[in-house]
Formats: structure tokens, sequence, C-alpha cells
């Protein structure tokens, strides 16, 4: 995955082309290919057998989906492209709650999908599987930190607003109704996080400000909450790869 600003691992003419050969090759079912095999090497932490492992989850848990979805009707939402092979939304907040024991609000369970869905059609293709659990369970401190700006950048604007802090810790703190106005408490604590993270002091948080400040201090990375799981849950799911 590459970062919040951009970039990534290959330029824009070879990367998109390996990128689509690596979709059309991982959604064909059957053994990874070799060039599929070192796509993922090239693009991933992972090895070998684990990309092995995680391509058999992944058509696993695509046929599952399929097989359970049979005979309902779902129409796509509007502008989004009619696809049939890859794991949904359901599936993967299954997945999530499952696997990696995160109890994360809808909001950002759905922007954590998001984050997988590169290409923005409603579903997560191999590529963007193997690709997103790279980072998801294996990732560098950059990788990590711009996959979590990507998830509390509600609109894709490349900021996280006042309007997104405030929705984000209001899902993740307003649980119950109260006598007192909770939302005086959460505009107070987007206030506090303005001045944490904020460093050009322009209102909002760009992806060189938040990359600054989980830098300075690393407990901020998952400010507005959890969009990683924890360190026991990704050694739990490896394990089970290797085995």
């Amino acid at each position: 995955m590459d970062d919040g600003g951009g970039g990534g691992g290959a330029g824009a003419g070879g990367g998109t082309t390996a990128r689509s050969r690596a979709r059309q090759q991982g959604n064909s079912g059957g053994k990874t290919s070799a060039k599929l095999m070192e796509y993922f090497k090239r693009k991933t932490h992972f090895s070998r057998e684990e990309i092995e492992s995680l391509c058999r989850v992944y058509r696993k848990l695509v046929a599952t989906s399929h097989a359970h979805n049979s005979g309902a009707a779902v129409l796509p939402p509007p502008n989004v492209a009619v696809v049939t092979e890859g794991l949904d939304r359901v599936a993967f907040r299954e997945l999530l709650h499952n696997t990696f024991d995160m109890v994360t609000e809808e909001v950002l369970m759905d922007r954590i999908f998001c984050a997988f869905d590169r290409c923005n059609d409603g579903v997560i293709r191999m590529d963007e599987w193997v690709c997103g659990l790279s980072v998801f369970i294996k990732g560098d401190n950059d990788e990590r930190t711009a996959f979590c700006f990507r998830v509390y950048d509600l609109n894709s604007d490349g900021h996280i607003s006042r309007e997104e802090m405030f929705h984000l810790l209001r899902n993740c703190l307003v649980k119950q109704p109260q006598d007192d106005d909770p939302d005086e408490g959460v505009k107070d604590l987007v206030e506090l996080a303005l001045k944490k993270l904020d460093y050009d002091k322009d209102g909002k948080v760009s992806f060189k400000d938040f990359q600054a400040a989980v830098k300075d201090e690393p407990l901020l990375l998952e400010a507005f909450g959890q969009c990683l799981p924890s360190g026991g849950a990704c050694q739990t799911f490896l394990s089970t790869l290797r085995s």
C-alpha cells in the first residue's frame, strides 16, 4: 500500500499493468501462479508459504460468501460497477470480528474496508487482500501510519477535518444517551487532538502533520479509534498460515 500522499512501489505505468495482471490471475482461482507469487513477494512482507496460505484463505472466504449470498438479489450502489469476484463488506467485517478480535464501530469498519478496496469497486480483490493484510499485520511504521490516516480521512480529501474528528470520536465514545450534552465533551477532545496533531496550525490535519505527530508520540497512531489489530491477534493469525 502506498502512503497517504500518493507514491508507493511501482511507477504509474508498470505498476498499473502488474496490478491488473495480478488481479486477473488472482481472481481466476486455482494455485497461485509463479508471476502472481513474484508480484506479491515484491509488494508485501509475506513469505512464499504465507502468500500461498493467504490465497487459499481468500478463495475459501469468497466461495463461502458467494454461497451464502446466492439467490439473494442485491442491487449495487449507484455508480459502482457490478463485480462477481471478491470479498464483500459483510464477509470482511466478520473476518475483523472473528479472526482479529476487532470490535470497532461501524464507521471505522467501513473505512477499514475502503482502505483495502483501493479500486473502490465494492469488493476486495485478491491483490488488495494480500497487499492490504501485509500492511494490516506486518506493516512498518510508515505503512501503518498511512493506513490509519487513510481510514480517518473520511472523505478522502487528504486531510482530517474538525468535523471528521468529531464524527469519529463521537461514534467511539458516545454509546448511550446521557443527561449532560455529550457533544461538548467531544468538542473539547477535538480541540485537544488538533493541538497534538495539527503541526502547521491550519485547523486540519494533513498526512504530513499526522506522520510527524505519530513519530513524536506513537500512541497517537490510533487516536480516533482502533483500525489495526493487536499484536497478539496478528501472531495468532500468522501462526495459522504457517501450520
